[in-house]
């Protein structure tokens, strides 16, 4: 067979990375998709489209009009629609596809961790006194802090929170991981915050403020993935090229 033709739909570092080692290999043919959520995305390795498929239906339509061999979901482990899109459309087409979703954090010794199912539930579980809560969420989900206005928000996203949540005490910050432990602890103590929400990510990339909080003392409010799609999973950029090998043995280029 020619070029291996794969469709990553990234938006990750494990996405980048493995864009990154494949660029390597003149057997692939590798485009990533974004999905068009952050302003001023990060570089990639391979050519990139950005924007929606119009569901699993258009996304489909997508992977056989281009002639697309592999999919590889590699979204954001909070990007449930478009994997379950991903599902729906190669189960449509007939071809393979892995996620590449790295693991989730796991509580650790001097962890203070409140397990919620959502951001509503996050803000609800705050309570109903005034706290300084680190809302590390991204912007998208922001604008649920309204429910409970007595509290202090520090709220930090890559991209302005639009349309902008109304609250009477409020900080936002621009800011784009990877971030360090020292500086999330300064801001932890600069804004002394006493609850954390976050979602479970898991990666390197934004670990900092867990940690920074784990040595403060600090509440956290770790929302929990929802469940994913029954798809085969990898966790590592290295993982992720193994499996293309094993999907398609170097020996099916030469039609051995």
């Amino acid at each position: 067979m020619g070029k291996i033709r794969i469709l990553m739909l990234g938006g990750t570092t494990e996405a980048t990375a493995t864009a990154q080692v494949l660029t390597g290999h003149e057997r692939y043919d590798v485009v990533i998709s974004l999905a068009g959520r952050t302003a001023k995305p990060s570089v990639q390795p391979v050519p990139t489209r950005i924007g929606g498929f119009g569901g699993a239906e258009g996304l489909a339509a997508f992977l056989r009009d281009g002639g697309f061999n592999l999919l590889i979901d590699a979204t954001h482990p909070f990007a449930a629609r478009i994997s379950q899109n991903a599902s729906k459309a190669v189960a449509t087409v007939g071809i393979p596809a892995f996620a590449l979703r790295r693991a989730a954090w796991t509580v650790e010794p001097g962890d203070n961790w409140t397990h919620v199912a959502n951001v509503p539930e996050a803000i609800s579980a705050l309570g109903s006194a005034p706290r300084r809560v680190f809302l590390a969420i991204g912007r998208q989900e922001a604008y649920h802090a309204q429910a409970a206005p007595q509290h202090f928000y520090l709220a930090r996203s890559i991209d302005p929170v639009e349309p902008p949540i109304v609250l009477p005490d409020v900080c936002f910050i621009l800011d784009r991981g990877p971030f360090d432990i020292e500086s999330e602890t300064r801001l932890l103590a600069t804004h002394r915050i006493d609850a954390v929400i976050a979602k479970n990510s898991g990666g390197s990339a934004t670990y900092a403020k867990i940690a920074a909080a784990r040595h403060g003392g600090i509440e956290v409010l770790m929302i929990a993935r929802a469940p994913a799609p029954s798809m085969r999973t990898v966790t590592t950029a290295e993982a992720a090229v193994a499996e293309i090998d094993h999907l398609f043995p170097p020996d099916m280029k030469r039609g051995v």
